[in-house]
C-alpha cells in the first residue's frame, strides 16, 4: 500500500513542477475570486470517468458531484450529501446548467440488473433502490432474447433520465427552471470510444459530433 502512496506523491511532484507552472496565472485567478461555475456535473464515482477531461473544462467552470451510479434521490428521500450539493449549486452558486452523466460498463447498472451481486453490500443495495424504476422501464422496452449489451445500454440511458426526474423534485431546481434560469441535459459517455451521447428532449440520445 505504501507503493500506492508513493505513486500519488510522484503525481503531486509532476503537477507542482510541470503542470502548475504552465497554468499558474489561471490558478491564481481562480483563488482570488469566489467560484462561479456554470455547470453542476453529476457523474458516477467510477475511477475511469473524468468530467473535466471529457468536457475540457478548467478549474472553476464545473461544480462536480460523483457517486455510485450518478444517482439523485428524489427530494425528501435519503436527504444528505446529494441533496445538499444540488441545493448549494443551484441556490447559492447559481449554476446555469445541470448535467447528469451515465457511462458504459457501469458497475452500478450491472448491480441493478443482477441484484444478487450486491447482497453482501447492504449500503450499495439500498442506494441502488434509487434506480429500480430504470430497470423496470429498460426491461419493459426490450425484446425477448436480446443481447445483454443492449439491455445494459438501455438501462444506462433510462437511469440517467430517471435521475433527471428525481432532480426536478428538488425545490431549488424546480424554482430555477420555472424562472428559466436553469436547464438540464442527460449524457452517456462511452469510455472505450470517447463518444458522448446527449439527450435534450427526454427521448433520444444523440452523439456529439
Amino acid at each position: 500500500m505504501q507503493d500506492v502512496l508513493e505513486q500519488l506523491k510522484a503525481g503531486i511532484r509532476r503537477f507542482q513542477t510541470t503542470v502548475y507552472p504552465e497554468q499558474a496565472e489561471m490558478f491564481r485567478r481562480a483563488v482570488a475570486q469566489p467560484q462561479e461555475p456554470h455547470t453542476l456535473f453529476i457523474a458516477c464515482a467510477d475511477s475511469r470517468i473524468d468530467p473535466e477531461m471529457i468536457t475540457q473544462s478548467t478549474p472553476g467552470e464545473m461544480f462536480v458531484l460523483r457517486n455510485i451510479g450518478n444517482l439523485i434521490p428524489a427530494y425528501g428521500e435519503m436527504m444528505g450529501g446529494v441533496s445538499a450539493v444540488v441545493e448549494y449549486a443551484v441556490s447559492l452558486l447559481k449554476v446555469k446548467h445541470v448535467v447528469v452523466c451515465g457511462h458504459a460498463d457501469c458497475g452500478a447498472m450491472k448491480g441493478l440488473l443482477n441484484p444478487d451481486s450486491v447482497t453482501t453490500m447492504p449500503a450499495v443495495e439500498n442506494w441502488l433502490k434509487n434506480a429500480t424504476a430504470a430497470r423496470s422501464i429498460a426491461e419493459a422496452l426490450g425484446a425477448k432474447n436480446e443481447e445483454p449489451g443492449i439491455l445494459m445500454r438501455r438501462v444506462t440511458e433510462q437511469n440517467v433520465l430517471l435521475q433527471i426526474q428525481h432532480l426536478r423534485t428538488h425545490p431549488s431546481v424546480a424554482a430555477a427552471i420555472a424562472r428559466k434560469e436553469l436547464t438540464i441535459s442527460a449524457w452517456v459517455y462511452e469510455i472505450g470510444t470517447g463518444e458522448v451521447r446527449i439527450c435534450e428532449d427526454g427521448i433520444e440520445f444523440v452523439p456529439v459530433v
